[in-house]
């Protein structure tokens, strides 16, 4: 039973309009945020990344599909998983409905994983996905944003994730980022995946924006653990549900594992 006040209309009413003021300040800061985030300087971005797509080989630059501006979705989707992350499947639901609309808007939603191509097909193909979906399998490209590290700079420490240095590994995870911030036991997602945790996290959640000006190409921004919140669209709407995300553990799943209700 929720231990929830009630109240009269006239109660709600008042509350409400305090809670209003709060929420208006909360978009102006907003506002504000993004304005800074997209007043970072650009950076040049000179190295030749490759990538495997469902058209064959890819540069960055072919990523933006003639646009310019691209917004890369770090899906954590290791080479040794069996299937993409359950909490980056999430996310990934809400890519179909807006695709269309940012590419109509100059700017292209794509997905890069470090999967192989085929597994990535197979899983998008799955999932009912049509958002494009790029393997960086062979190349640097998740290691320098970032998003991906090897067994040894796991165990020696050397990784840095969200613009902090992480301890290094222990086998109960302490040390990590993930495990520290909460977002969920890292066993239990490892095993959603078919790994084990040093494996699934060797992997990491993230998002990158890049603009082609001229022919050069810029790397503009990019965030990482709750920085992602604000592109989860199921907890946009929990947090205005009436008990909020009212969590214990993992309790999402992959939308084609829940019962059917």
């Amino acid at each position: 039973m929720t231990t929830q006040m009630h109240g009269t209309r006239e109660q709600w009413m008042a509350a409400r309009l305090d809670l209003l003021e709060a929420e208006k300040e909360l978009t102006r800061r907003s506002d504000e945020v993004a304005r800074q985030r997209q007043a970072l300087p650009w950076v040049r971005v000179d190295k030749e990344y490759r990538f495997e797509t469902e058209a064959g080989r890819a540069s960055l630059a072919d990523l933006f599909q003639g646009r310019t501006q691209l917004l890369v979705y770090h899906f954590m989707f290791g080479p040794d998983y069996a299937a993409g992350c359950p909490s980056c499947s999430s996310i990934a639901d809400g890519f179909n409905g807006i695709a269309v609309h940012l590419a109509n808007h100059d700017v292209t939603l794509s997905a890069v994983s470090r999967a192989p191509i085929a597994k990535l097909q197979a899983y998008r193909k799955r999932m009912g996905w049509t958002f494009p979906w790029a393997s960086s399998l062979d190349g640097d490209f998740n290691f320098d944003f970032n998003v991906s590290l090897t067994e040894q700079q796991q165990r020696e420490g050397a990784v840095e994730y969200n613009y902090r240095r992480e301890a290094p590994w222990t086998s109960d995870g302490i040390g990590t980022t993930m495990s520290k911030q909460g977002e969920g036991p890292v066993v239990e997602m490892a095993a959603m995946t078919g790994t084990n945790p040093a494996t699934f996290l060797r992997e990491r959640p993230g998002m990158s924006a890049f603009a082609l000006e001229d022919g050069v190409l810029y790397h503009c921004y990019s965030t990482y653990a709750r920085g992602l919140d604000g592109l989860w669209g199921m907890y946009q709407w929990l947090d205005r549900a009436p008990k909020g995300r009212n969590e214990r553990g993992v309790w999402w799943r992959r939308h084609d594992e829940y019962a059917s209700r």
